[in-house]
């Protein structure tokens, strides 16, 4: 991943955004180890507080939890968290504005569900 400074997401929550995805993605398991704050600043060319704070939000959220003088590790119920936090603030709100944008365009639900069908199956094609 490359960070975009231009983004209008601060550095640090690109940074935990970033962690939830390698969480979803399989590549960080429940109680494993992540990365330190040093690695992470090496990693992305950051300054150590700023992925410190990207981590912490995470630890917040109860996606990570600490081992003291080891590090943080991946919180048993971290899937779940970040699922129903990305269905309800990311998914929710960019179907808002796919909703808004077909009501514009005179697109009705039959048809909007269908490019939705349509766009799922193109995608599966490209993991194929």
């Amino acid at each position: 991943m490359i960070l975009n400074a231009d983004n209008k997401k601060p550095i640090y929550i690109q940074i935990s955004d970033w962690l939830e995805t390698e969480i979803l993605k399989g590549n960080l398991k429940q109680d494993e180890k992540v990365y330190s704050q040093y690695k992470l600043a090496e990693m992305f060319t950051i300054n150590p507080a700023t992925a410190a704070k990207g981590l912490n939000v995470l630890a917040e959220e109860g996606i990570l939890y600490d081992k003291r003088g080891i590090g943080k590790f991946v919180s048993p119920d971290a899937l779940g968290i970040i699922r129903r936090k990305r269905k309800n603030q990311t998914l929710k709100g960019l179907m808002k504005e796919i909703v808004l944008e077909a009501a514009y365009l005179g697109i009705g639900e039959k048809e909007l569900i269908d490019l939705l069908k349509e766009i799922r199956q193109e995608m599966e094609g490209e993991e194929n």
